[in-house]
């Protein structure tokens, strides 16, 4: 019962909500609303941490990759712009 719990991290504090993720009670100022839930500051810590191992290192390939095609791109666009100019002036 959330009335009689106690602040995980300060036990002479009522407890004011429960975390959703770790299911510990916390106080008010332990606590805080993120993306519409109340979450303790080591959950939202897990949550706000960016992605490691094998997704985040094929999202970097992917950024790179993304970064070549573009810059491809870009040169094939300028350098045909660059002979319809150069064949409209000679």
């Amino acid at each position: 019962m959330i009335a009689l719990a106690r602040c995980q991290r300060h036990p002479g504090r009522e407890a004011a909500a429960r975390c959703p993720s770790c299911q510990q009670s916390f106080c008010r100022e332990c606590i805080t609303e993120h993306e519409g839930r109340m979450l303790c500051l080591a959950c939202l810590t897990k949550r706000s941490q960016p992605a490691t191992g094998r997704g985040a290192e094929w999202e970097r390939v992917g950024w790179a990759a993304g970064a070549v095609v573009g810059g491809l791109l870009a040169w094939l666009f300028f350098l045909g712009l660059g002979e319809w100019i150069w064949r409209a002036t000679a």
